[in-house]
């Protein structure tokens, strides 16, 4: 017989020369190193703004700017839900979009009625059937952004974003959280996150996306020269990376920096000028818990026993 080829064996074999007991010591090693180099920066935030130009600084950008007199107060309903949707599809997404990268013999195949030659895996129809919806919740949010005047309180308007965001960086890093009511205005380093995720990162993950699906055209030889596939790889992934770093960090954020109040601006449109207001409230927070749940029943649901009926309504699937 011949030997199996080295490269089948490799990486397996690699995997196996450690014991459980190693890998866990070296979890632990990079734990404690995280948590030094965490230490690190906490302490030089806060000998930065400990010293005389650090303090300068801090009293003239103390991390947010006024935004014009027509900027609205508060969230609506409307934010609330879109905001829901946006953590609904985009859990499923990157779920689907990390189990595509790795599927390597897939349960079941879809295709389209019209082209039953072509066939996709069901995990890859599902995530392009929930890019559809991601997509349709966005659109509708930046038209009722604009509409609304809400794009006041994410697109900057002044110049002073960009240091008083490096404020609102340092006194976060100092674990002295930034002074500020998201009911009324958004720090800095807020402003230019929110609209970094909705005007650049969001677009990327669509135009990568599309180039890379089945709604591409194949043939069309000058365009796919002009658009290579292999660009809009390296474009998807990375930005996946950033949305999964975004909300990690968003998450913690919103729990570590007053978490009923925050709750009750994003889930219960519930919120007032005054920072004070609201902090004792669980209405936000129950809405919260309960979208948690119905994230968990969907990310339990999507198995093909639930989505090849579903996906039998717009084409033929075919089971292994």
């Amino acid at each position: 017989m011949k030997p199996r080829p080295a490269a089948a064996t490799t990486a397996p074999a690699a995997l196996r020369d450690y014991s459980p007991v190693q890998l866990l010591g070296s979890t632990a090693v990079l734990g404690v190193f995280a948590l030094a180099l965490v230490g690190i920066a906490v302490l030089l935030a806060r000998f930065v703004l400990a010293i005389g130009p650090g303090r300068d600084f801090l009293a003239a950008f103390p991390g947010e700017y006024p935004l014009p007199a027509s900027a609205p107060v508060g969230l609506p309903a409307w934010l609330n839900w879109s905001h829901f949707l946006n953590s609904f599809f985009l859990l499923l997404i990157i779920r689907t979009g990390w189990q595509v990268r790795r599927e390597k013999r897939p349960s079941a195949f879809w295709s389209p009625r019209t082209d039953k030659r072509r066939r996709i895996s069901l995990t890859l129809w599902f995530h392009q059937a929930l890019d559809i919806l991601w997509i349709a919740n966005g659109v509708v949010f930046v038209v009722l952004l604009f509409v609304t005047g809400q794009w006041i309180r994410i697109v900057p308007t002044s110049w002073e974003v960009f240091p008083n965001a490096l404020s609102a960086a340092l006194q976060y890093a100092s674990l002295d959280w930034p002074t500020e009511n998201g009911w009324v205005n958004y720090n800095s380093l807020q402003q230019l996150s929110y609209f970094a995720i909705t005007f650049v990162a969001a677009p990327l993950a669509i135009v990568s996306g599309v180039r890379l699906s089945g709604i591409w055209p194949k043939d069309a030889e000058k365009l796919n020269r002009l658009y290579p596939a292999e660009w809009a790889r390296k474009v998807h992934f990375p930005t996946m990376l950033f949305f999964v770093a975004f909300i990690v960090v968003h998450v913690a954020l919103v729990l570590a920096t007053g978490a009923l109040r925050n709750l009750n601006h994003m889930y219960a449109a519930r919120g007032s000028v005054d920072p004070e207001a609201y902090t004792s409230d669980p209405t936000g927070l129950l809405i919260f818990a309960a979208s948690l749940v119905v994230m968990a029943a969907a990310w339990i649901a999507a198995r093909p026993a639930v989505l090849v009926p579903i996906a039998r309504l717009f084409g033929e699937v075919k089971q292994r």
